[in-house]
């Protein structure tokens, strides 16, 4: 490895989003992409860049079409001199529905360490493989692979967003103060607009106009995120709207109509779609001299966003964002396994810590439970979970009550019911389970998951002896009746890879599956 790499904090982590590496993490890969693009152009030595180490395999796994993002990666892994495999997928034993799982432990053991670079239809995948390949690496003597996200779904596409920032960067001569881009084309299924939710934090200050008709607007948790970072974002319906209001940004970023991924009713209007999302000629004279086109390709060859009278002009840097690509995807390998990071000096990327301060015992005030009954009599010694649900309507309560028997596996003698709260009028729901004295931690914690907001009464002699609030939670996992909704996410149940189903808490009652990002209200997520 060499002493470059020694102490490096980016040795055996993986890129599976743009959030995987901190702003100052990213500008790093900037700077080092910087200083050897410079050293290549002129000529000069750029060994303590390359990772030499034939034992060393870089996996092309692409469960999907691509040309610049794998011939790019499979260059880059030749500057380094590691062993290419390119894993041939349709002759591969996913024919015979072996899991992406299993596929990638088998290739763990081929090499002392591993790069497995993965583009595939279901969301989160990297992200999964990065959880479950650590521990069996670690069981059979292997270094822990790093996985890199070349696109999926409609998920992300970290490493194109790095090379679009980074050729934002060399058109902003390097100047960090203020982007101000159009998003133009396909932003419903456009995985590289939507890394750009969070990759354009590079910049101090970010001004987005989203154009494109609402057929293929971009998806409301994208923009809710780029408002939620900072940015000002503007819609329009068109590049003939766009253009007719007069403030213009000047980098243009275009994706393409991913008509394979479109509906039959989005699909029959395709002609209208295209033309709202096409450069025109007479739109020329609208734009400023600085103004510069971006296109993470390929164009249609008929039907191009970007007609082929422009690629003649200045407006064209396209070309050059596509050879970035190269630069931007050596750095990252070396970075991923140590060869360069050693002299890094920001702030580093902070993993999330969750705590158990949901769970508050609270003082006990009242000593008996009075309202607390079985039929006609008062619980003496047992549980009362109460304030269920409590500011929803009646209907609404009774499916919550429903909800925590029904989880909390809550098969005893008992009774329930919805009730008015003694200090004002909304309505709240009680469980009373007389023959159940105690709950572990983990029924607490399950408790805490399903009804956030209750409390819970221990009770003995008729007397309440211990009393906790429950709030919600900052994730909920490990729990038999959760699941993501999203179809094309790697945990989702139907995809049979056993993933262990995980969500976050985002902003109210929102939470976020930990592999595709997809947000879930809180009542979404349960599978009763």
């Amino acid at each position: 490895m060499g002493k470059e790499g020694e102490g490096s904090p980016f040795e055996g982590r993986s890129l599976t989003v743009v959030n995987d590496f901190s702003i100052d993490e990213q500008l790093y890969l900037y700077e080092q992409t910087r200083e050897l693009k410079r050293a290549l152009g002129a000529g000069e030595d750029v060994g303590r860049f390359a990772i030499n180490e034939p034992s060393m395999g870089l996996y092309l796994i692409f469960l999907e079409d691509s040309t610049r993002t794998k011939e790019s990666f499979r260059n880059a892994a030749l500057f380094h001199g590691v062993k290419v495999n390119d894993f041939n997928v349709a002759g591969s034993s996913f024919n015979k529905m072996e899991s992406v799982t299993d596929t990638i432990k088998m290739l763990t053991g081929y090499s002392e360490r591993s790069v497995f670079v993965v583009r595939s239809k279901l969301e989160g995948t990297c992200r999964w493989l990065d959880d479950a390949i650590g521990a069996y690496a670690a069981r059979i003597g292997r270094k822990a692979p790093s996985f890199i996200n070349a696109g999926d779904g409609k998920h992300e596409h970290p490493t194109q967003e790095f090379l679009d920032e980074f050729s934002f960067l060399e058109q902003k001569r390097w100047d960090r103060s203020a982007i101000h881009l159009a998003l133009v084309g396909d932003l419903a299924h456009g995985r590289t607009v939507h890394s750009k939710a969070d990759g354009l934090r590079i910049f101090k200050s970010v001004r987005v106009d989203l154009v494109a008709p609402r057929e293929l607007a971009l998806p409301a948790h994208y923009a809710e995120r780029m408002a939620h970072n900072g940015f000002g974002v503007r819609q329009f319906d068109s590049i003939e709207d766009y253009v007719s209001q007069g403030d213009l940004a000047d980098v243009w970023y275009f994706t393409r109509l991913q008509l394979e991924r479109m509906g039959e009713e989005v699909l029959e209007k395709a002609p209208l779609l295209r033309r709202a999302v096409t450069f025109r000629r007479e739109f020329l004279d609208k734009l400023g001299p600085e103004t510069r086109f971006y296109h993470p390709l390929p164009r249609h060859r008929e039907a191009p966003e970007i007609p082929s009278f422009l690629d003649d002009l200045p407006l064209n840097a396209w070309d050059f964002q596509s050879i970035n690509g190269y630069y931007t995807r050596i750095v990252e390998i070396a970075m991923l396994q140590g060869k360069l990071g050693a002299d890094f000096s920001g702030e580093p990327k902070r993993q999330p810590v969750y705590t158990d301060d949901f769970v508050e015992e609270v003082e006990v005030r009242q000593t008996k439970a009075h309202d607390y009954k079985v039929g006609i009599k008062p619980v003496e010694n047992g549980i009362v979970i109460d304030h269920i649900g409590r500011g929803e309507n009646i209907a609404r309560t009774w499916d919550h009550i429903d909800k925590v028997r029904r989880i909390m596996k809550l098969n005893y003698r008992s009774s329930h019911g919805v009730y008015h709260s003694s200090s004002d009028s909304m309505y709240k729901g009680i469980v009373s389970l007389p023959d159940i004295l105690s709950f572990d931690e983990r029924q607490i914690k399950m408790l805490a998951a399903v009804a956030p907001g209750c409390t819970l009464n221990m009770i003995a002699g008729s007397r309440v002896r211990k009393k906790y609030r429950l709030h919600m939670p900052p994730r909920i996992y490990n729990l038999s009746v959760i699941s993501c909704k999203n179809d094309a996410c790697i945990s989702n149940p139907r995809h049979f890879e056993q993933v262990r189903q995980e969500f976050y808490r985002a902003e109210k009652s929102s939470f976020v599956c930990r592999y595709c990002e997809r947000p879930h209200d809180f009542g979404e997520i349960w599978d009763l």
